[in-house]
């Protein structure tokens, strides 16, 4: 603290003592599969902006205030916070003296969970994390909207003292949490009435998507909202962070990926059509940039299944959003493609569900639409279509399930569609089918 440190100083013990006393903010319960903390790391909540991870912190204060926890013993620092503008990082330890300065009985004697919001505008954070795990008996939640609370960058200074918990946005069933609605886990039959609002509520949420914020509001509003979160992602995680200079051809891929969900995306091909618009950019650069906006959320990419690395790089990903919203915020096309945004939504799950994700291809070359590979061992064959019914639709998703199973010697081949109006009228062996609702609203 320089000149005015006296008053600079009383701006901070305001901070921590209202930090240390503010209460859990009303949320939305968030469905995140995973151990809240891990002994002796730091956890990570990362993930797209404004997907709620500031709100995830906010879940755990309340939890554990839930549990009998004081909330002296719960507090919470935003690091946007006025007050703490220029903090630097060995001046950190100042606010956690006068934390204990108030409260001297916890100090070495009670678990304190620590709540880190925005922490990385502090350059050098991860030097006052790891010193906090060495030295006090604490938790610490780290979290921010930022590229550099990315997975690896955490792992990378953390120096294996930090562990990623990821938060996307709204699953289907937490969108039902948010408008009040009864969220269904039994499985049980349900009556027609209730399975018509279900479907009702999924065709709205493949369109609106699960961003929070943009849940009740109109069309118009919701594309400008989404297409700030979009215009944010590009120029700070991307173009500022790593300083890009493509900056027209990185606003092209995001348009061409995020219009275009699930469809293969070439690196070759795109360097191609970039050249043949005059778009000078070296094909390590189109690398680089699809790399980019998979680490910052934006975008996630599926693998071939193939134990060949060479065969893997040289085939397409497929590529999709990681929020089926964002589909007709940048679809030209003018039409509903709830085929895609239902694809989109089905690996989303399949990434909360901690399951490692490709596609297949058969010899005959059918495509699987996925392939999970679950925490437990388990695998699974999941074929997404929205009406399946057609029987030349049903040969070709069948047929792709059952040649895919047969060369993989998968546990279990599943063809998921919108409806139960959409299965076929037949099924062979080994392969279920089953409406999107249920599937989604599944209990793991």
């Amino acid at each position: 603290m320089e000149p005015n440190q006296a008053v600079v100083a009383a701006q901070w013990r305001q901070f921590v003592a209202d930090a240390m006393a503010a209460p859990p903010t009303a949320i939305t319960r968030r469905e995140i599969r995973a151990p809240w903390q891990l002994p002796g790391k730091a956890t990570a909540v990362i993930g797209m902006r404004r997907a709620g991870k500031t709100t995830f912190l906010q879940q755990v204060r309340a939890d554990r205030l839930a549990a009998g926890t004081p909330i002296g013993r719960l507090p919470y620092w935003n690091f946007e916070d006025q007050r703490l503008s220029g903090i630097r990082v060995d001046q950190l330890p100042l606010l956690l003296d006068e934390h204990y300065r108030l409260q001297p009985e916890l100090r070495q004697e009670h678990l304190v969970t620590l709540c880190l919001d925005e922490i990385q505008v502090v350059s050098g954070w991860e030097r006052f994390v790891r010193r906090l795990l060495d030295t006090e008996k604490v938790d610490v939640f780290v979290s921010g909207s930022s590229a550099a609370m990315l997975s690896r960058e955490v792992a990378t200074s953390m120096r294996g003292r930090g562990w990623e918990v990821v938060v996307h946005p709204f699953s289907f069933a937490e969108t039902l949490l948010h408008a009040g609605r009864e969220v269904s886990r039994t499985g049980a039959a349900m009556g027609a009435r209730k399975r018509s609002l279900l479907e009702r509520d999924l065709r709205s949420y493949l369109t609106v998507g699960g961003f929070p914020e943009v849940q009740r509001l109109d069309v118009a509003s919701r594309t400008r909202v989404l297409q700030d979160y979009v215009d944010i992602v590009i120029l700070r995680d991307v173009v500022e962070r790593h300083e890009v200079s493509s900056v027209t051809a990185l606003r092209w891929m995001v348009r061409h990926l995020l219009g275009n969900a699930g469809s293969s995306f070439s690196v070759q091909k795109f360097f191609d059509a970039l050249k043949s618009q005059g778009l000078r950019v070296g094909k390590d650069t189109v690398h680089e940039l699809l790399a980019h906006l998979t680490d910052c959320f934006l975008v996630r990419t599926v693998w071939l299944d193939t134990d060949s690395e060479r065969r893997r790089m040289v085939n397409p990903r497929k590529v999709y959003p990681v929020d089926p919203g964002l589909i007709p915020v940048f679809d030209r096309s003018g039409k509903a493609n709830l085929g895609h945004a239902l694809e989109t939504a089905v690996l989303i799950e399949l990434e909360r569900r901690g399951a490692e994700v490709s596609y297949v291809r058969t010899e005959e070359g059918h495509e699987v639409d996925f392939l999970a590979r679950f925490p437990d061992g388990t695998r699974e064959l999941i074929q997404v279509a929205a009406d399946a019914s057609a029987p030349d639709t049903a040969e070709r998703e069948l047929r792709s399930l059952v040649a895919a199973k047969k060369q993989l010697g998968a546990g279990r081949a599943r063809l998921v569609t919108l409806t139960e109006d959409g299965f076929p009228s037949s099924l062979p062996r080994g392969v279920s089918a089953q409406a999107a609702t249920d599937w989604l609203l599944e209990q793991h």
